[in-house]
Parts: structure tokens; sequence; C-alpha cells
């Protein structure tokens, strides 16, 4: 019974033994790969292709030595690359598709281990590359894991090692000279240790100009420092020069006493507003004329009347001295009288002739 049963194990034994040495050996390069490339992050989908390139020749080893005839092994091989040519067509839905994005990623080559990245609303400091995710730490320190899948289907913004632009916009009243401001920028970024720094207008607004300084900063692991800094330097140097910064929408507001009232103090005399004297003697130039008219025919019936009077006065004259002094302003009156008259005859006949 025993060599029966050795017998019947005995074409499966081959199979045995290579799974195990395999499997030894699968494990036994892992550590060791996992040993030499320890603290190298950007070796990590290095270490994960070899691994699974192992996995695969142990599997098509196992099927080649197995018990099976030649057409079983070449249906398990055919359902195997079936099984692949499925996987890499639905690469876009699934942990494949990460790995084929792994591939892309590394093979491009747009960033390395140690640069800042912008993916989406993710910002951070790539720590590692794997075959399926990039690992990035944020600001907060914090890790975060991204399916490289993810940073296929988005655009990524990449902060090289080697230097990158720092920039910061301010705005400022027209009433500042634009010369001015240039210069307490560009002041403000050599303070933040920028390098080659230059300032560019970037709007015009109706109440403001906006100012963007720029400069370049060689060692891109204080970013955000820098960043802080230069607008710690523009405030400064801006205030410093005595340029104020200020929303465009700023309003002074002042503290009024209790009994203040919204109106003017009171004028003793008011001056004269020549045109609107002409304006009012245009449109009422007939109503004047004719009231002139009037006074004269009252001032001339009355200087008839005083006429009148003088001339009795004249003829009960106690003296001969103030008969003649009478007769004096008798005269003057009789003058007045017929200048005033012949006015009103002018005036008559103009209207004669106007009607």
């Amino acid at each position: 019974m025993l060599s029966d049963i050795l017998s019947s194990l005995k074409p499966g034994l081959p199979m045995v033994i290579v799974i195990i040495v395999g499997g030894a050996v699968w494990f036994a390069v892992r550590r060791s790969l996992r040993a030499q490339y320890a603290g190298q992050a950007d070796k990590t989908l290095r270490v994960q292709l070899i691994q699974l390139f192992l996995l695969a020749v142990l599997l098509v080893v196992i099927i080649l030595i197995s018990p099976l005839n030649d057409t079983r092994q070449g249906q398990l091989l055919n359902l195997i690359g079936i099984v692949v040519s499925a996987a890499v067509a639905l690469s876009s839905t699934n942990i494949i598709g990460n790995a084929m994005a792994g591939l892309m990623i590394r093979a491009v080559r747009s960033f390395q281990v140690g640069d800042f990245i912008t993916v989406g609303e993710h910002f951070g400091r790539v720590t590692e590359r794997g075959l399926f995710h990039v690992e990035i730490q944020t600001e907060d320190r914090d890790l975060m894991t991204l399916p490289n899948s993810f940073l296929i289907t988005n655009p990524v913004r990449v902060t090289y090692a080697t230097g990158t632009l720092v920039w910061a916009e301010v705005s400022i009243g027209y009433d500042v000279s634009r010369t001015q401001v240039q210069d307490a920028l560009r002041e403000a970024a050599l303070a933040a240790d920028l390098q080659e720094p230059f300032v560019h207008i970037m709007d015009l607004t109706d109440f403001s100009v906006v100012y963007r300084v720029v400069g370049l900063l060689p060692e891109v692991k204080h970013v955000l420092s820098t960043r802080s800094r230069l607008r710690e330097q523009m405030l400064d140097k801006l205030h410093a020069a005595g340029i104020e910064i200020v929303s465009p929408t700023f309003m002074n507001t002042r503290a009024l006493a209790a009994d203040w009232k919204a109106m003017p103090a009171m004028r003793t005399s008011t001056p004269v507003d020549d045109k609107a004297q002409q304006a009012e003697a245009i449109m009422f130039e007939k109503a004047d004329k004719a009231a002139s008219v009037e006074e004269l025919r009252q001032r001339y019936d009355e200087l008839k009347s005083d006429i009148s009077d003088l001339e009795e006065k004249i003829h009960s004259a106690p003296n001969a001295d103030v008969k003649h002094k009478l007769e004096a302003d008798l005269k003057t009156l009789e003058t007045t009288r017929d200048r005033i008259a012949t006015i009103l005859e002018s005036e008559s006949n103009s209207d004669d002739k106007s009607g």
C-alpha cells in the first residue's frame, strides 16, 4: 500500500519540489532586495517589478513541470495569456491600471523623489514612487497616497529641486508712482533671498494696479517659508517707502459728535450767481420791461401832482427869494416829467409797431 501511495505521488513530486524551492527563493530574493534598497524610496518600483517577474516565472515553471499532459499545459498557458490580456484591457479601472500608469510615469520621468508636486487640490513633496501609487508628504507633515491612475488623468505641476520661481501679488492705488512701487517690491524680493527679481503689472482695475513680484529660489526645500517671507518683506518695504496697502473698496470713516447735523453752516451773505441772473433776465425779459413802464407811468403821475403843488406855492410866495427857489425846483420836475413822457411815448410807439 505504501509503494502504491508513493507511486501515485511520484508524478507530482517534481512540481512540489519546484513550489517549495521556488517559494524559498522568492522570499530570499524579496528579503535581499529590501535589505539592499532599504531607505531608497526611488527603488521601490524596481523591487516590486523584480518580485512580480519572479512570481510569473515560478508560475510558468510550475505549469511546465506539472504532471498534466501537453494539451492541458497549453490550455493553462493560454488561459494565463487570456487573463493577462483581459487585465491589460481593463487596466484603466483596476489595479493593473495603476501598474500601467506607474510604468508610464517611470518612463516619462516627469518628477523624482524629493520634488514638490501639485495634483488637483493636493500639494506635497514626493516621498515614494511605487508601481501602484505615489506617496507625498503634505504641508501638514501628513503622508498622502495618490494612485498612479489619478496622476495620469490629472495635470501634474512639478517644482523641480534645481530651483523654482516664487511670486506674490499686491494691489496699490493709482495715486502711487509705478516706479516707486516696483523699486520697493524688488527690494522685498532681494530681502527674501530671491535671485534676479522682476516686477510685472498684471492688471489695471477700476480702483488699483495689480503688481506681481517674482524671484528665483535655488533651494526649493524652503519654498513655503520663502513665500511667507516674501510677503513679509513686501509689507515692510512698502510701508518703509510710505506706500499704503489698502483694499480697493477702502473707506475712511470719521467719529462725529452726537449733536452734529448734516447741514452747512449759515453764511451772513450769499454771493450772487451772475449766470443765474442772466438766465432770469432772458426768461423774464418782457415782464421786466412791463414793470419798468408801469413804474414810469406812476412816476409821471406823481410829477404832475408835484408840479401843480409847486405852481400854487409860487403864486403864494412871500418874497422873491422863496419864489426863485420854488421856480428852480419846478423847472427840475418839469424836465424830469418831459424825459419820462418821451420814454413812455417811445415805448408806446414800439408796442404799436410790434402789434
